[in-house]
């Protein structure tokens, strides 16, 4: 039996997942069991202080899965931050990790700050924060800047509103997490895991040079989606899932 872990980006969680995460339970054994995780400051922990480091997040991610009596080994399957928190689990507890699917992120030191955050999106990264603006028509924009065919997925702002205003992200919390991403810089060594790298050309918010560096500096295979936006597994659930297990057979 494996424990398959997904882990979302900033201010994201585990229902931002929407479909992927039984889409992903459908084509596994069914002695495997899939657990979307939220990270502290996020979903069910919307009322936690977000740690501003990745190691602080991780060990709280940890600690979550042993509260919920789930054993290692774990498949994390991440994104964004998320991923960076899969990177540092498994550099501290490679034993309790069987492998990492990074998707759509970047590392400070593998890439310079403008790819790791395009200039393009700071104007909409920063109305994101202004007062007045409503959950709904913050979640429209999200979804402007994340998929890469935003009229594809009509009613997903709806949904996510629903998150937002049932289990809202505080603003401190949202500049935790951005300052943990933002400042963790992993071990130059790679994780002693098996790893598969996933990005998007038609990523507007994080430019897919991050994850083909990371690939190539820890020569790890990587599949590149022709259209999809930041939020892959949104864009393309289908796809992420053929890739996923098509390299877990042939690890």
């Amino acid at each position: 039996m494996t424990t398959w872990v997904l882990l979302r980006g900033l201010t994201r969680e585990a229902g931002h997942w929407g479909g992927f995460t039984q889409h992903l339970a459908d084509r596994l054994d069914t002695s495997d069991e899939v657990i979307a995780l939220d990270l502290p400051g996020n979903g069910a922990l919307h009322a936690v202080a977000s740690p501003a480091d990745v190691p602080a997040v991780a060990a709280a991610c940890r600690e979550g899965l042993t509260r919920r009596s789930l054993q290692p080994p774990y498949m994390l399957v991440a994104m964004s931050l998320g991923a960076m928190v899969a990177l540092q689990w498994a550099h501290e507890f490679a034993d309790e990790v069987a492998g990492c699917v990074l998707i759509n992120t970047s590392l400070r030191g593998h890439s310079p700050f403008w790819e790791r955050l395009r200039p393009r999106s700071y104007l909409r990264l920063g109305r994101l924060l202004l007062p007045g603006l409503s959950a709904l028509e913050r979640e429209r924009e999200i979804l402007a800047m994340t998929s890469g065919e935003p009229k594809r997925h009509a009613g997903v702002p709806e949904q996510w509103a629903a998150i937002a205003n049932r289990q809202p992200v505080s603003r401190a919390n949202a500049l935790r997490q951005l300052i943990a991403a933002v400042r963790y810089a992993p071990s130059r060594s790679r994780p002693p895991v098996t790893m598969l790298v996933l990005a998007s050309l038609g990523d507007r918010l994080v430019s897919p040079g991050c994850s083909r560096r990371i690939a190539s500096r820890w020569a790890l295979p990587i599949r590149l989606h022709p259209t999809a936006g930041h939020d892959l597994p949104l864009d393309d659930p289908e796809w992420v899932v053929q890739q996923v297990l098509d390299w877990w057979a042939g690890r």
